[in-house]
């Protein structure tokens, strides 16, 4: 176990130094600038074309298997987790209040990423002969960059389908487990089984039924958690300005803290290894649920830039302050502990148990888009041979995770992180062209409607 952690460490340092980094903001801050700062300067329209469209009631767009908000409210399952609670909380213990500051930054760049991988997952798809919808970054890098660079596709699926079982598999059942585990004395066994039942139960099912279970738990979880949020900050409103003068502070500054002696360029590592772990801009895995959708290339690629924005900016902005007005960041606990006792500090008596209901529940629906990221890189290189025995394997190894070990689990699973988004890096940088037609066409079409009208 030494010798795995040993190398671990070795290959995270690598992974996670200063050469990806570059590549990862560097790819977010690329594409902002080809799109136009896009995500910023249409922030109003995509707003429209995304949540708005709910009020008018507008039809469907074909080729796809689901409709765009199951296909975000899935996608947001696999974000919206254990990374907005525990990982945040983890990003604070070891970076400091500055670790907030670089996850905000890595999310503003992030917004652009997934704007591409949602929009290229959508144009670069195809309808196989048994009428399933496939696509995601192995296809736009196929079908995009050309046959010459399968390779990276291969990569890439392989690299996708080992991370789904640690990313979001045993982080999510470990902390499930530890969560519950601490709230209700449940032994994590236990957890593990119900665990294997519950996900065993939709996941079976397919897309479809993996669809409809986040678009009805994602999006009431999040706002139950982020009103339970702000109901603490209201009540320390006075502490707000604080927090915030540390965060910007702490950024660029050492701090002393239970992790020791802490610098900004810490405090960057760490806010942006929870950065992409929450919002998962650059990883690429969302494009293979967003391919599913019934839409259009950029207006797709809208949802993606609110499923970063949401996810980040949002939620787990939510939970730093609720750390960092309550006081506890100093306590000595980290991960979904340091959020427990943030909550319970703010909130006695509910506190805890709300973060224990958004641990579960987040962990459970990531678990379920997971499993569907982990299986179609799969069938992409062995075929649909391959999709029960991986559903059953991905089910075993949530035991695995309920039993095991949080501090190798989060190592090695930022590792995992880093390694698969390489490739998917790559080809956004590629094909930044691609998108910036798309995203020009479409606009050009807006306008002529508009006039027209």
């Amino acid at each position: 176990m030494e010798a795995i952690i040993n190398f671990n460490d070795w290959l995270n340092g690598i992974v996670w130094g200063p050469p990806f980094m570059v590549l990862l903001i560097g790819t977010g801050l690329i594409l902002t600038i080809r799109l136009g700062f896009f995500q910023f300067t249409h922030l109003g329209y995509s707003w429209k074309q995304t949540f708005g469209r709910f009020f008018r009631k507008e039809a469907e767009e074909e080729g796809g298997a689901i409709t765009s908000f199951q296909a975000v409210s899935s996608a947001m399952a696999a974000t919206v987790g254990v990374g907005n609670i525990a990982g945040v909380s983890t990003a604070l213990f070891l970076g400091g209040p500055g670790a907030v500051f670089w996850m905000w930054i890595s999310a503003l760049v992030g917004m652009a990423t997934k704007f591409g991988e949602a929009s290229l997952g959508v144009k670069y798809r195809h309808i196989d002969e048994d009428g399933n919808v496939q696509g995601g970054v192995m296809y736009y890098i196929e079908k995009g960059l050309g046959s010459n660079w399968k390779w990276l596709a291969v990569v890439y699926a392989f690299l996708a389908g080992i991370a789904a079982l640690g990313i979001g598999n045993m982080v999510q059942a470990n902390t499930m487990a530890a969560a519950l585990n601490q709230g209700f004395n449940i032994p994590f066994a236990v957890t593990g089984v119900a665990a294997i039942v519950l996900v065993g139960a939709v996941t079976l099912g397919g897309i479809k039924r993996i669809a409809l279970t986040a678009e009805r738990i994602v999006p009431f979880m999040t706002v139950v958690y982020v009103f339970g949020a702000l109901i603490i900050l209201v009540l320390n409103i006075n502490r707000i300005p604080a927090a915030f003068s540390d965060i910007f502070y702490y950024a660029f500054n050492p701090r002393a803290g239970a992790g020791g002696v802490i610098g900004w360029t810490i405090a960057m590592r760490y806010g942006f290894a929870r950065g992409i772990f929450s919002n998962e801009a650059g990883l690429g895995a969302a494009s293979i649920v967003h391919a599913q959708a019934k839409n259009t290339p950029t207006r797709q690629g809208m949802w993606g830039i609110w499923e970063v924005f949401i996810d980040t900016i949002v939620v787990c902005t939510m939970t730093a302050l609720v750390v960092l007005v309550t006081g506890v960041i100093d306590s000595g606990a980290t991960g979904a502990a340091l959020a427990s006792s943030a909550f319970s500090t703010g909130l006695p008596g509910p506190g805890a148990y709300l973060v224990l209901m958004g641990l579960t529940l987040f962990s459970y629906t990531t678990m379920l888009t997971w499993n569907f990221y982990g299986e179609k890189s799969w069938e992409y290189l062995f075929g649909k041979a391959i999709v029960l025995p991986y559903r059953l394997i991905f089910l075993g190894f949530l035991f695995v995770g309920a039993v095991g070990g949080l501090t190798l689990i989060w190592d090695v699973a930022d590792t995992l992180n880093g390694l698969m988004a390489a490739p998917n890096l790559i080809a956004l940088l590629a094909l930044s062209g691609v998108l910036m037609k798309e995203k020009s066409s479409h606009m050009s079409l807006i306008k002529k409607k508009d006039i027209s009208a």
